[in-house]
């Protein structure tokens, strides 16, 4: 006898600007955080971090990001993915002069909520630029550890 499974839509929230990257947040059932962003060309990412709990995976989908984990270079291209431990030092930008689209997973859930209180609402007029302001910037740095981002400059 078939049971029709009953079916959940993935329902998109707020996109939001975060250090300089377009974040749209997705709601799901397990115990991670699921992100689609793009990144425009030569956006430099976060300041060097670690942390302590969170697992992170990117998938790149389009374009290339250059990724520092614990001290090596790694660029990575469409099709390609990078995964982070707990406790390991990584940043990440896009070096390159074409947008990248990437999706990045945080396990277990829980650092999406760095993306809703940094980030600056997508429909705002120069969202970009707002969320790098010095102001936002300096936010960052005091309460990162908050959401469990050690930031190592």
């Amino acid at each position: 006898m078939f049971v029709r499974q009953k079916s959940y839509k993935m329902e998109k929230s707020n996109s939001k600007w975060v250090l300089g990257h377009k974040v749209t947040s997705y709601k799901t059932s397990g115990d991670y955080d699921l992100m689609l962003a793009e990144t425009p060309p030569n956006v430099q990412g976060p300041p060097p971090h670690l942390h302590n709990s969170f697992k992170e995976s990117f998938l790149i989908i389009e374009g290339e990001m250059e990724f520092f984990v614990n001290g090596e270079i790694k660029k990575i291209k469409a099709g390609e993915s990078v995964d982070i431990p707990p406790k390991t030092l990584h940043t990440f930008g896009n070096k390159s002069d074409l947008p990248c689209k990437w999706v990045n997973i945080h396990s277990p859930k829980g650092f999406n909520a760095f993306f809703e209180q940094m980030g600056i609402p997508a429909e705002l007029e120069d969202a970009q630029m707002k969320s790098v302001a010095p102001e936002i910037i300096q936010k960052v740095m005091e309460t990162a550890g908050e959401f469990d981002m050690i930031i190592k400059i």
